[in-house]
This record gives C-alpha cells, sequence and structure tokens, in this order.
C-alpha cells in the first residue's frame, strides 16, 4: 500500500473515533425494521459501514468524490455487505430519486454544501410518511436552525452536541499526529499528496476558530 492510501486507511481510523456518536443518534431512532437509508455525502463510508451494521437493511452511500466512493466499494466487499450497501457517484444538487424512497436520510458533515433549510425542504420529498432524518453540522446558530425545522414541518426528536475540545481530543489532535508522522516519509514537497495538505488545512481553521468545530447532531421526524 502507497504512502497516500496509508494516509486515508490511518485518517479513516481516526474518523472511527465519532462512531459512538453516530451509534447514539441511530438510537434515537424508533425501532425500524430493515430500513432504507440514504447516506448523503458519504464520502470513504466510516458511518455508512457502522449504519449498515447497525439497521439490517439497505443503504445507499452517495458522494460526488468517486475516488473515496472507491474506497468505500473495497469496505463494503471486506464487510462482506455488498448485498445491503450500494455506492451512488451523484452530486447533492442532483439526487433524482423518486419520492418517498426512504425511511432514513442521514447525513454527517454534508448538508453545509447545499444549506441547512434547503436541504430540510428539498430532501423532504425523499422520505416516506413519518420518516426520519439525522443531520450532523456544524453548530452555528443552533436557534435558527430549530426554527428551520420547525418551519420545514418536522419534528425535533433529539439533539446533542460536540464541542471543540472533543473535536480536538478526537480528531484533530491525532490527524495532526499523523500528518506529522507521514510527512517525514516525504522527501520531496511537491510530491505531497492534496489529501494531506487538505488535512492540514482543516487543523489550521480549526485553529484560527475553535469555536466553529463545535457542532449538532439532529434527529429529526417528517410530519
Amino acid at each position: 500500500m502507497d504512502l497516500e492510501k496509508q494516509f486515508q486507511t490511518q485518517k479513516d481510523r481516526i474518523r472511527t473515533r465519532f462512531l459512538r456518536y453516530t451509534r447514539k443518534a441511530f438510537r434515537m431512532l424508533p425501532e425500524l425494521e430493515k430500513p432504507r437509508i440514504l447516506d448523503v455525502g458519504c464520502g470513504s463510508g466510516v458511518p455508512t459501514i457502522e449504519l449498515a451494521r447497525l439497521c439490517h437493511g439497505e443503504i445507499i452511500g452517495l458522494d460526488i468524490n468517486h475516488d473515496l466512493l472507491a474506497v468505500l466499494t473495497r469496505k463494503i466487499e471486506e464487510a462482506g455487505l455488498s448485498g445491503c450497501v450500494k455506492v451512488v457517484n451523484c452530486s447533492i444538487l442532483d439526487m433524482n430519486f423518486t419520492d418517498s424512497s426512504f425511511d432514513i436520510i442521514w447525513a454527517e458533515g454534508s448538508i453545509y454544501v447545499i444549506g441547512f433549510k434547503r436541504g430540510l425542504q428539498e430532501w423532504k420529498r425523499l422520505l416516506k410518511p413519518g420518516g426520519f432524518m439525522v443531520i450532523h453540522d456544524e453548530k452555528g446558530d443552533v436557534e435558527e436552525k430549530l426554527e428551520h425545522i420547525s418551519q420545514c414541518r418536522y419534528e425535533l426528536l433529539d439533539y446533542f452536541s460536540l464541542d471543540e475540545d472533543t473535536w480536538w481530543a478526537e480528531y484533530f489532535a491525532p490527524l495532526e499526529k499523523l500528518i506529522i508522522e507521514t510527512l517525514t516519509k516525504y522527501t520531496d514537497d511537491s510530491k505531497v499528496p492534496g489529501e494531506i495538505h487538505d488535512a492540514q488545512r482543516e487543523i489550521n481553521m480549526f485553529r484560527e476558530n475553535p469555536a466553529l468545530n463545535s457542532s449538532v447532531f439532529f434527529i429529526l421526524k417528517k410530519k
């Protein structure tokens, strides 16, 4: 395995530290028998694989990044989940599923692409009557987001926050250590993969304004 793939694998391993919160949010939903879930902006599928193990249903992982979907496809095969997890290479802005296709829409760190209120409005048609939506988004103005939830006619089942200390301890500090360890193996900076530069940019942005890296899980039901 080359260094770039090793970095992606190790970064995903760091990301698994947040699966405890994925599980917490999932357990706030009522029990559903083999639900159909759309994981919007699934990336390399760290939460996707966990959701498959939790729900025993069908999951569609959607993302625009072909390379990350290739990583997820490999994980699906290795986990023996090919029968229940599928990938779709598509933009969040161009989803063409039929109405009432899903029991649950899951979006960890992706709704910002379309905007919180617009996502609530446009994705609602994809949910079955009484379906559920779980959103993990930057904290921002929570009161405003709660208003959007009400205006878009969702029932708020619950929500919980992850503060900046949690993000630093469980993600950014381990990621910084991984970057340092990986860069010692490169002698030519021009050959350092963009993935590593992007990860360093994440850390720099956190340091500039840690408060922006607190986040919230919202658990919603379609009225």
